[in-house]
């Protein structure tokens, strides 16, 4: 039987929130068949609700009528939300959907909706990181918005707008295993979702976005394309022509990161690359990617992605 799954719209959500997930489902279940998912939209009223694009789809239930068991329930975001958080009857149904469904999840800003709601009390969450602030006031959710997405037991949620298709191949996986998750990756041209949730963008994407004069760029540019080299701060500020406590501070101010931290996560990355792309052993790839030895490759992993390398290689490897 196919899986049955319940998105939540309001009037001015996200169109992506629902649209992605959406289509991650119905990729896999051309695939899975039988096996797949059944798609369903539902509102505080049926019939039609517009996007935040003025774009309307079609909700052919209200949420009061909604019942059955329910597989997956995905409530979407928008800038909408926070007219709709003092909503008692909407909150109140998506906590009466929750308590029907085997998982819960939220894309973007939906989360605070899960929150008003009460699902989020006690666990871990994510959300667009502009919301995280918004949601860091339910004092009882623990709020990571470093995350792509995030799951703590049966409740799923993500980043903002197109980090909801990561969650959607993270379901998938989750039901299917990676092979299904990676077919449907390709087919809908997007990346392979990351395990266990990462940095909602690369080290190198922030720095590099917020570094503001191009020696800098350069430099973080180098480190990107040079992980094996000496990248220690002494090398670095001789490379940049500063003094070593200078450096640090410049670095860092420029950039966010301390040079260190910024080092190890590019490492890192170009060794989570090297594991989807190559055979290479592990030794290897700590060593070319400047980690040193596969013990400190896998606390790097551990600690960033909360995975382990070869685990990762074996859900995620491309070639």
């Amino acid at each position: 039987m196919q899986r049955r799954v319940v998105f939540v719209v309001f009037d001015g959500f996200q169109l992506l929130d629902l649209a992605g997930p959406a289509d991650v489902f119905a990729a896999a279940t051309l695939v899975a068949r039988a096996d797949g998912y059944g798609i369903e939209v539902t509102a505080s009223r049926a019939g039609a609700v517009t996007a935040n694009t003025g774009i309307t789809v079609a909700a052919p239930t209200a949420i009061g009528d909604v019942t059955g068991e329910i597989d997956t329930l995905v409530v979407v975001g928008g800038l909408s939300v926070a007219g709709h958080l003092p909503d008692p009857v909407l909150t109140g149904q998506i906590a009466r959907l929750s308590g029907l469904a085997r998982r819960t999840a939220s894309v973007c800003n939906g989360a605070l909706l899960l929150a008003e709601a009460g699902l989020l009390a006690g666990r871990r969450a994510t959300t667009h990181w502009l919301a995280a602030a918004d949601l860091a006031r339910y004092p009882q959710v623990a709020v990571d918005a470093d995350r792509i997405y995030q799951r703590d037991g049966d409740v799923w949620t993500s980043a903002g707008v197109t980090a909801g298709i990561d969650l959607a191949l993270a379901l998938v996986a989750d039901d299917h295993g990676g092979r299904l998750a990676r077919d449907v990756a390709r087919g809908l041209v997007v990346y392979l979702h990351r395990p266990g949730g990462q940095s909602q963008f690369s080290a190198a994407m922030r720095a590099r976005g917020t570094a503001p004069d191009e020696s800098m760029r350069e430099l973080l540019a180098y480190i990107d394309s040079s992980p094996g080299d000496d990248l220690s701060v002494p090398a670095l500020a001789r490379r940049a022509g500063l003094s070593e406590r200078h450096f640090a501070r410049v670095f860092a101010e420029r950039t966010g990161l301390p040079p260190g931290r910024y080092v190890e996560r590019s490492r890192a990355e170009a060794a989570r690359r090297l594991l989807e792309t190559t055979d290479h052993p592990l030794d290897r790839i700590a060593r070319e990617t400047g980690i040193g030895a596969p013990e400190t490759l896998f606390r790097v992993f551990r600690r960033l992605w909360r995975v382990a390398p070869g685990e990762y290689r074996r859900r995620f490897a491309t070639h």
